[in-house]
């Protein structure tokens, strides 16, 4: 039996990701939770005629306690979007209080199950769930994942375009670093099987991949962001974790972790100065079973890239921890 959660089922992402997740064989149970509309969404998911049960929940009546007791995974992509005369530090400071106070509900109804955190920025907002835990004392980093495959299916797809494959999944490309602009760095020369990118090309792909999501803003015309293709990534990610947890060997996946807790991570965190970073991971039974060191064989095209990417991350990492060890008045 799996139980699987979305904190967050009623928002841009939540819905498609909650209909992707009952759709799925390996999730037995699906729990919903939102401040409003999880009622609903879960009696709409609840006719469609695949093995999950769904239950919706709301704050009221220990709605969280509910949702959460008993889960094996939880996925977060609870948050808002920004609006317009919002800064960026209003949108922080509004989504690591969502993340934070979920990861409280965590802590305390299911410290034992495996965290994926989709809610932006991921790059603050997993080190703000790590600090969380770590002060409730069930920090496992082998738990906790921040979900940056959205990144990885885009580079996926616009090398596909590219190349003309038929199915640009079938082409692996190891996206690391972080989970916004140039922390987004894409490993094209490590793509497998090779892929062959014109040097004329090179920059306006990887500057796609990184700033793909403005794409998205800007055909929504302020409608919105990047949310079925986020769902789309998130639910590959917790299925293919699922599948590992269940036993399946060799699955491999970037994912956003803390390196320090993780097999192969200590290299990687020495080598490029951060603690928290994406990088591929094999996921096994007990979740992250090891990280893979692709940094060392960035060519240098790529090493350029890097460098910007952990200028901008490591000062996004702290801020996360800053939030919870001083939380803003």
């Amino acid at each position: 039996m799996v139980k699987a959660v979305v904190a967050g089922a009623s928002g841009g992402i939540g819905q498609p990701l909650s209909l992707l997740c009952k759709t799925c064989k390996n999730i037995d149970d699906l729990a919903l939770y939102d401040v409003v509309n999880a009622l609903g969404v879960a009696a709409d998911l609840s006719h469609i005629s695949s093995p999950a049960t769904v239950t919706g929940y709301l704050p009221k009546d220990d709605g969280m306690k509910s949702a959460f007791t008993g889960a094996d995974v939880v996925i977060i992509p609870a948050g808002i979007p920004r609006k317009p005369g919002m800064t960026r530090d209003d949108l922080f400071k509004i989504n690591a209080g969502i993340v934070r106070d979920l990861i409280k509900g965590v802590a305390e109804f299911c410290p034992k199950a495996y965290l994926l955190i989709i809610s932006n920025p991921v790059n603050s907002t997993v080190p703000i769930a790590a600090e969380v835990l770590k002060a409730a004392g069930v920090f496992d980093p082998k738990r906790l994942f921040g979900v940056t495959t959205l990144d990885v299916v885009r580079a996926e797809t616009f090398v596909g375009a590219l190349t003309g494959t038929n199915d640009p999944s079938t082409t692996y490309i190891p996206v690391i670093g972080g989970h916004s602009g140039e922390t987004i760095v894409p490993l094209f020369s490590q793509a497998k099987p090779a892929v062959d990118i014109p040097e004329d090309k090179l920059d306006a792909i990887t500057y796609r991949v990184q700033f793909g999501g403005d794409e998205v803003v800007k055909a929504k015309d302020g409608a919105g962001s990047a949310t079925l293709s986020m769902a789309f990534a998130g639910f590959r990610f917790a299925e293919k974790l699922i599948r590992a947890l269940k036993g399946e060997s060799g699955i491999i996946e970037p994912t956003f972790v803390y390196l320090p807790g993780v097999e192969g991570g200590a290299e990687i965190a020495k080598a490029t100065g951060c603690d928290f970073f994406s990088v591929p991971v094999e996921l096994g039974e007990g979740g992250a079973k090891k990280a893979i060191n692709v940094v060392a064989d960035a060519n240098e095209y790529e090493k350029k890239l890097l460098k910007a990417c952990y200028e901008g991350l490591g000062g996004n990492i702290s801020k996360g921890v800053e939030f919870v060890l001083n939380p803003p008045k």
